[in-house]
């Protein structure tokens, strides 16, 4: 093999950021990690529980809830480590293995919440065949594509990345493994991969997000002509959540990727990259159980002690 790594380990440059001690820093990363696992935890537990929320919108939610779980978990528990570690370091194995899976839930997350715009158009813009477009079938065969879409970009960009000699040096300005990061601290020519993240990123970045803003363009013409103000209010009620959850993905997504270069990169990246990995899936639950009704009624239903019954 002619295509050696000289690099064997990378050292995270993001915690520098930091002021020392790092027990604060631990203390916070550990309460946020703890509480998106109760709170999607508790959306899935509610969501399964409840039976009046067995629908198409509250199967994609649960499923939502379970990718956040997954997406914080890749990451946190190294920054957890790291902040109270004295060498701050990860073996490019290691990085690899972390890299597969941030990339493949960042990509599924992308395909979900497109999938669930277009659940909340049918269900607005064509509510009399609502159940039989949106049947268990087509929810669950829309769930496996995202998946399986996620799965096989994530493929591609590890095998490509693992395919490159990292001999120019040996620091990461960040907190965790991605692939821009990577890229830039390959010796070799790299654009090849740099094109093919432009076009995975076209089609499983930018074409969700179209295919949310065309859902929403023709669902705000919909909501436009129901006449009574209360009925335009409770129909545009159902989508509020979801579109908080996608303007909060979508900018930190961006500020994480399209920020252009400054004098303070290390600080900046280390801001950017909490927001993206570790705030969002910490308040996509907060946003659902405060946005809506039938889940604030779901949780206060699981969570109220039950009465027994009289003899």
């Amino acid at each position: 093999m002619g295509n050696q790594n000289a690099t064997t380990e990378f050292v995270f440059l993001g915690f520098s950021t930091f002021p020392k001690p790092h027990a604060l820093f631990f203390l916070l990363f550990l309460a946020m990690y703890i509480t998106t696992l109760l709170g999607n935890g508790l959306i899935l537990a509610t969501a399964w529980l409840d039976s009046s929320l067995h629908t198409p919108m509250y199967y994609f939610i649960g499923h939502l809830s379970f990718l956040d779980v997954c997406y914080i978990s890749v990451t946190l528990p190294h920054i957890l480590k790291h902040l109270l570690a004295k060498i701050k370091t990860i073996s490019v194995q290691a990085c690899l293995v972390q890299l597969y899976f941030l990339v493949t839930f960042v990509g599924v997350e992308c395909l979900l919440l497109a999938v669930m715009a277009y659940d909340r158009y049918v269900a607005i813009c064509h509510p009399l065949t609502y159940t039989l477009v949106m049947n268990k079938k087509t929810c669950a065969h829309l769930v496996v594509a995202s998946w399986g879409c996620g799965f096989l970009n994530s493929v591609l960009h590890t095998a490509m990345t693992a395919r490159l000699p990292f001999c120019a040096s040996h620091s990461l300005n960040h907190l965790f493994c991605d692939v821009p990061q990577l890229l830039k601290l390959s010796c070799t020519d790299t654009s090849i991969n740099q094109i093919t993240l432009l076009v995975v990123t076209l089609l499983l970045g930018v074409s969700p997000f179209l295919c949310i803003v065309g859902s929403y363009v023709h669902i705000a013409a919909a909501v436009l002509k129901i006449r009574t103000t209360q009925g335009r209010r409770k129909a545009f009620s159902t989508c509020t959540s979801h579109l908080a959850v996608v303007t909060l993905f979508y900018t930190t997504c961006m500020f994480n990727y399209n920020r252009p270069s400054t004098s303070h990169s290390v600080y900046m990246d280390t801001l950017a990259s909490v927001l993206y990995n570790v705030v969002t899936p910490m308040l996509n639950p907060i946003i659902y159980c405060l946005r809506n009704k039938d889940m604030q009624e779901a949780l206060k239903h699981l969570l109220s002690p039950k009465m027994p019954s009289s003899l």
